[in-house]
């Protein structure tokens, strides 16, 4: 049975579709995927290709959501291959110029801009899905939410809109002033603060070698998302603790939407936000093979767009690994799949809610050739997906050379500007980092702590 609400009017954005039935979301989802098949052929030049190869001629073949799992997935080096051959957005983009109204745009695994095009009407569309989570966790109108998330080109610029959208008044203060933070936090006393887990970590150890207790700042919920992390029960129980503070997590994909997932007071995974406009599947990554949604599941999430314009997306493979924590009404009303991420497939690493890709950082110190070979390695000082800077990055250096002054601290202002991540450069001499026939590593967690 559900909770009664009565005294909460704001906690739930949508009853209709987040109380529903388990399951009565299906027919309408599917006829607006077959709407958006017929969209694709006749506005993506990449998916009809694409589908074309796959021996799929037309809508017809296509068939309903039952039929997604014949067709082939769709990869982040696809968009990016497709954006090189086809700029300036790539042929996946099924929009005219003139109707992209937001563009978003990442580093990349070259350093390159990776472009993220939204019409009008797909900006409101995400605007929905995440006013639906962020209400399930805990914020409403009238707070006063602190931010520290970049905006700039990134798509976490479109949570100020969202909170925008739901009535809060905003703080946004980022990354890099720390005074700045903590003084926002102590002074102007937000209802709420945003930000990665590692971010929230850090703010409660900075506020207190200034003095200021993050627990008596009288925060009422804390959000977090960017990286995994927000449901590991030590780490939540650290951060709850610091701030004296209910933390709930949410996620999202960039390419697909800005906030897909979100947890409610129950804090039992996260909820799926976003019937009506993306469609999730459940792979095996090794595999690929279709994984039902069933309490203790794992694998890689897949999302499809639904309802999309700018750059509709099928089978786009998020290389989030996930459990599914349960799929049943809870207390607040909520139904629905419900998901805890638990790391990434591939080797992307975070560090500090930005996503980072080793061959990106080689890329970019590859610009100091000769001074440099090209040749790096990481070396994190701990396991796992998450990462704290500096990132610790061994440079090689031509054989008898001696670094000039200022090389090093060159190569990590220009991998900040580029990437938005902070390192510490070691320069090595030829054949101390080792190569190998089949893959040069460029990630060493060999004297990393557990």
């Amino acid at each position: 049975m559900a909770a009664d609400l009565s005294s909460d009017p704001d906690a739930i954005f949508e009853p209709a579709i987040e109380c529903a039935e388990p399951g009565s979301h299906v027919a309408a989802d599917d006829a607006l995927w077959r709407r958006q098949a017929d969209y694709l052929f006749a506005h993506s030049p990449f998916y009809r290709a694409k589908f074309a190869a796959a021996g799929l001629r037309g809508p017809k073949d296509i068939g309903g959501l039952s039929d997604l799992a014949r067709l082939p997935l769709t990869l982040k080096d696809e968009l990016r291959a497709s954006q090189q051959d086809s700029p300036p957005i790539g042929a996946h983009c099924a929009a005219p110029l003139d109707d992209i109204k937001r563009v978003f745009s990442t580093s990349g695994t070259t350093g390159t801009p990776s472009y993220i095009p939204l019409t009008a009407a797909d900006r409101e569309r995400w605007l929905r899905t995440s006013r639906r989570a962020y209400t399930a966790a805990g914020i409403r109108p009238h707070h006063r939410v602190l931010t520290t998330y970049n905006a700039g080109p990134f798509v976490a610029g479109l949570v100020l809109d969202t909170l925008q959208s739901l009535g809060c008044g905003l703080i946004p203060v980022g990354t890099g002033n720390t005074d700045r933070l903590v003084t926002a936090l102590s002074r102007l006393k937000p209802h709420v603060t945003m930000g990665t887990p590692s971010a929230l970590v850090y703010i409660a150890e900075a506020a207190r070698e200034r003095g200021v207790d993050p627990a008596a700042c009288g925060l009422a919920a804390l959000v977090t998302g960017g990286e995994p992390g927000g449901s590991e029960p030590a780490l939540r129980q650290r951060i709850e603790q610091a701030f004296d503070a209910r933390l709930c997590e949410v996620l999202g994909v960039g390419d697909v939407g800005i906030t897909l997932w979100a947890e409610g007071p129950e804090q039992d995974g996260m909820h799926f936000c976003a019937y009506g406009t993306v469609h999730a599947e459940l792979i095996d990554p090794a595999t690929g093979q279709v994984i039902a949604f069933e309490t203790g599941a794992t694998g890689e999430v897949v999302y499809t767009h639904l309802h999309h314009e700018a750059a509709p997306l099928v089978r786009f493979r998020s290389r989030d690994h996930v459990v599914v924590t349960g799929t049943g009404r809870v207390p607040s009303g909520r139904t629905g799949t419900r998901i805890r991420c638990i790391g990434r497939t591939d080797d992307m690493m975070i560090v500090r809610g930005v996503n980072l890709f080793p061959s990106a950082v080689r890329e970019v110190v590859a610009r100091f050739a000769p001074a440099v070979t090209g040749t790096i390695l990481i070396r994190p000082l701990k396991t796992g997906v998450r990462q704290d800077p500096p990132l610790p990055l061994q440079v090689e250096v031509p054989e008898g050379t001696t670094p000039a002054t200022g090389l090093a601290e060159a190569i990590e202002k220009t991998v900040r500007d580029v990437l938005v991540v902070t390192t510490r450069v070691e320069f090595v001499a030829p054949g101390t980092i080792p190569g190998g026939e089949y893959k040069t590593p460029l990630v060493d967690f060999s004297s990393a702590a557990a």
